[in-house]
């Protein structure tokens, strides 16, 4: 099954509901839209104000980056090497680990959608796509082959409001 888009009240709510860490692991996935495997595997030495990921999925290498005030947060509750230090010593925190926080907490707010930590790369390509109003641009920042997948991403919004609205897409 699929996870879903969410609207901003369900993030913030999603959001509030998570541990510290992977509250902060969430907001990286919003502000970047990588995918939260290639967040929990950023090194500490490589956050600067813009890097280079090699996504995990892909293989494909994208430059992202983050405001100062997010990266010093990262930072500040960072490990000797990992950005996000898992619960073993020497490795960073799980994919897993995350998803299972956020099924709970979209469990607590009995959130109707299939919530995961990729609905968060889902609320990214629809901002983006709302502030620049050019879908190819958001097919690039998710690094996608095809502007088709971009599509399903970007259009996530319209889709929950006709199912709303009790109407088919």
């Amino acid at each position: 099954m699929k996870t879903e888009y969410l609207l901003e009240r369900e993030v913030g709510h999603v959001l509030a509901a998570l541990t510290p860490q992977n509250r902060l692991i969430a907001r990286v996935c919003l502000h970047t839209g990588l995918r939260v495997g290639d967040v929990v595997a950023l090194k500490r030495g490589q956050l600067g104000r813009q890097f280079v990921v090699t996504e995990a999925k892909t293989g494909k290498r994208r430059k992202v980056g983050l405001p100062d005030g997010l990266r010093a947060e990262v930072l500040a509750q960072a490990g000797r090497d990992w950005a996000f230090p898992g619960a073993k010593d020497g490795q960073h925190k799980t994919r897993q680990a995350v998803w299972k926080d956020v099924k709970r907490a979209a469990k607590a707010f009995r959130l109707p959608q299939n919530v995961g930590p990729h609905s968060f790369r889902k609320v990214y390509a629809v901002e983006l796509l709302a502030k620049y109003g050019d879908i190819e641009r958001v097919r690039r920042s998710l690094n996608h082959q095809n502007v088709a997948t971009t599509l399903i991403y970007a259009m996530a919004d319209r889709l929950l409001e006709a199912r709303s609205a009790g109407s088919q897409p």
